[in-house]
């Protein structure tokens, strides 16, 4: 199956869905099944040297059908949006040039908008702004800020991690300049055209379902060696406060490498922040214009919907 030489946009398939859900699985069927590639829409596949944490495609599956932008930066480098979009863009257009089917796959919901929608550029920057709550922020903490957040704009906050201090900042500058709330702003901007021809499909379960996968993988990531990769990245010599080493999971075996935790607080830590991690996403595919819901594996109903896709 290919998309249809009449199109004058690339189509992309985009399968999101909550962490945990069984994204992979199902990506990797879709991929075999229309001879489809794979680009990753996830911000923590990028980094090299963290594969079980990030639940990355193990190098088996990764042999089954090509996949794109994993593995691309190491963890002490810099790497946002914008640097995703940057190689996901033209990609894309060799692809569809190409006439490969695209399924783009992964959870990471500002990625996702980002290459769908284009970046919201918003109101100019104020430098003295941002430093005044990056002071904040150090003496108070992220939560604090986050939590003022919240009070302003609680769509934002809503969909902004509390350790995402970039983008937290930006959501309370643009309110301090403005006025207006930041996902005003977004709400607007949704409005544009996207440059893609897109379907939007997200995986999803029962939510006690969704909370015992979350658990049992959890459970397995650290059975197949979650602390060894942690203990392994220290001794490369990457700090401990590197953004990466701060996403769930990584943080909590941290704690517990450094004595704040015990292995059992450190899984039942790294399950109830998955879990919540999982909610938001849920909150934010809710609000997504044109999504189609799918419960179960690869059935004859989602391959008829996704081969009417890329027919056209």
């Amino acid at each position: 199956m290919q998309p249809s030489p009449d199109s004058h946009r690339p189509k992309l398939a985009v399968l999101a869905g909550p962490t945990g859900v069984g994204k992979t699985e199902l990506a990797l069927g879709l991929a075999e099944r229309f001879g489809a590639e794979i680009i990753s829409a996830d911000s923590m596949q990028v980094y090299r040297y963290m594969d079980i944490g990030t639940a990355k495609p193990s190098s088996e599956e990764q042999a089954r059908t090509p996949h794109h932008l994993i593995d691309l930066i190491d963890p002490d480098q810099d790497f946002d949006v914008a640097a995703y979009l940057e190689l996901a863009r033209p990609l894309i257009e060799k692809m569809s040039h190409a006439k490969v089917p695209i399924l783009v796959v992964g959870g990471t919901g500002f990625y996702l908008r980002s290459l769908l929608r284009g970046i919201f550029e918003g109101p100019g920057r104020d430098q003295k702004i941002r430093s005044r709550l990056k002071e904040e922020a150090l003496s108070k903490g992220r939560e604090a800020l986050h939590a003022r957040l919240a009070k302003t704009d609680p769509i934002a906050a809503g969909r902004i991690h509390p350790h995402d201090l970039f983008r937290v900042i930006r959501a309370l500058e643009v309110y301090e300049l403005t006025g207006r709330p930041i996902s005003s702003y977004q709400a607007e901007h949704g409005l544009s055209d996207t440059p893609y021809d897109y379907m939007l499909l997200s995986l999803n379960l029962p939510r006690q379902e969704l909370y015992a996968r979350i658990a049992s993988r959890t459970r397995q990531m650290f059975a197949s060696g979650l602390f060894e990769e942690v203990e392994g990245l220290l001794a490369r010599g990457y700090s401990p406060q590197l953004k990466p080493l701060q996403a769930i999971g990584y943080k909590q075996v941290v704690a517990c490498l450094f004595g704040e935790l015990s292995q059992a607080e450190a899984e039942a830590e790294v399950i109830k922040q998955t879990c919540r991690y999982a909610k938001r996403q849920l909150t934010w595919l809710r609000s997504q214009p044109r999504l189609v819901w799918h419960e179960g594996g690869l059935d004859e109903s989602l391959q008829k919907t996704v081969a009417d896709f890329w027919a056209g």
